[in-house]
């Protein structure tokens, strides 16, 4: 039986959607695209994947990310609110929020300041084709 040919997986440019041999990976390739000095949320990362209903899993990818390959900036993926819910993955508490502040990002009260005006949606990149 002849083998099966298997395409060639592409990382996103921002003209095309991922594809990986493992959600965690979509999700790694979606936050590399996210712009420094915005952040984007669990459920949007989710939603733009084809999987709406997996923003925890996004949060689990995240948590994953210090393992990845190539860096992820995880300090960019927020909960729907703006909320650092996943500051206590990082090296130390303040970690998230010192890299977002490096990037021109305030935070009060672990919530980012202007969350609408810093929030980067994923479908964005379809926008763009």
């Amino acid at each position: 039986m002849p083998a099966k040919k298997t395409a060639k997986k592409s990382i996103p440019t921002g003209k095309e959607r991922p594809s990986s041999d493992s959600f965690f990976d979509s999700v790694f390739q979606v936050a590399r695209l996210i712009p420094k000095g915005r952040v984007s949320t669990y459920g949007a990362i989710a939603e733009y994947l084809g999987s709406r209903l997996s923003a925890r899993m996004v949060g689990w990818a995240m948590n994953a990310a210090g393992s990845a390959e190539k860096p992820v900036p995880a300090h960019r993926v927020v909960n729907r609110n703006g909320m650092l819910s996943g500051k206590h993955h990082f090296a130390t508490p303040t970690l998230m929020e010192e890299l977002l502040r490096n990037e021109k990002i305030m935070v009060k009260d672990d919530k980012i300041v202007d969350f609408d005006k810093h929030f980067w949606n994923p479908v964005e990149l379809d926008e763009k084709l």
